[in-house]
């Protein structure tokens, strides 16, 4: 039996991470580029990719020259698909797509607008949707590749407050696993990742850092996983992988 490689090398390959201008999606990015991919990071606030793309360039140029920022809201499918199709004229083709963006606006369903609730179901849902279906051709054309759409343990343990959230996370699961059964013959591999808390300052006002983030998991935690599932050997294909910080407070 072969051993499964602890590296990988993605020197040939092209990557898309949306809502790649902060955390997760940052360390994502990072951990791309650390392979050698090319990589094209998303986002809203173009200040905030510029940052982020300098920041990820670490000052090499031959880092700087695989990384792209494109100043793009995945809920508009416009945008989703022309942040897509510049990559592919960019780098010349697509191999992996990391469906990352997200809004997390949390209040009761008596309190939240329609506005707040379709931003949510938007960016969170409808995103993943138009950014796979730009993608899928493309990957074909390659001969493969990798989705991995960001989902969280909301998803399946929803908590007041967060409906239009866990709703959101709950069908990004479901439109997985059929869109994984879908693609596994044209040998485009489909996984969600579901982490439970993170210390990115996601929402509710959260900190990254200080004492009480402690416990949490770190985007670099959520980034492993990703790379994980990329370099995972072909026979098998773990479809969901749940991520839980190891010792949360005691309740």
């Amino acid at each position: 039996m072969s051993a499964i490689p602890q590296t990988v090398d993605l020197a040939q390959k092209v990557a898309i991470v949306t809502g790649g201008s902060r955390g997760i999606g940052l360390a994502i990015a990072g951990t791309l580029l650390d392979a050698h991919a090319s990589v094209v990071i998303t986002g809203r606030s173009e200040g905030q990719l510029e940052a982020a793309r300098k920041q990820l360039s670490q000052g090499d140029p031959s880092r700087d020259g695989r990384i792209h920022a494109v100043a793009a809201d995945v809920g508009d499918q416009d945008a989703a698909r022309s942040a897509v199709d510049g990559a592919v004229k960019r780098f010349g083709g697509l191999d992996i797509l990391v469906n990352n963006a997200g809004v997390g606006i949390f209040r009761s369903v008596a309190d939240m607008d329609p506005g707040s609730w379709h931003e949510v179901i938007a960016t969170n849902l409808s995103g993943v949707f138009y950014c796979c279906h730009a993608a899928i051709p493309h990957m074909k054309t390659r001969g493969g590749g990798w989705i991995i759409n960001i989902s969280s343990l909301a998803g399946k343990n929803p908590f007041p407050s967060g409906a239009a959230y866990c709703a959101s996370k709950a069908a990004v699961n479901a439109f997985s696993e059929a869109l994984m059964q879908e693609v596994r013959h044209d040998n485009i591999r489909v996984s969600y990742v579901m982490p439970g808390s993170v210390a990115t300052g996601f929402s509710r006002g959260d900190s990254p850092s200080g004492p009480a983030a402690d416990w949490k998991l770190s985007p670099e935690d959520v980034a492993e996983v990703v790379i994980d599932l990329i370099r995972h050997p072909a026979r098998s294909l773990p479809s969901r992988v749940e991520l839980r910080p190891s010792r949360p407070p005691r309740r």
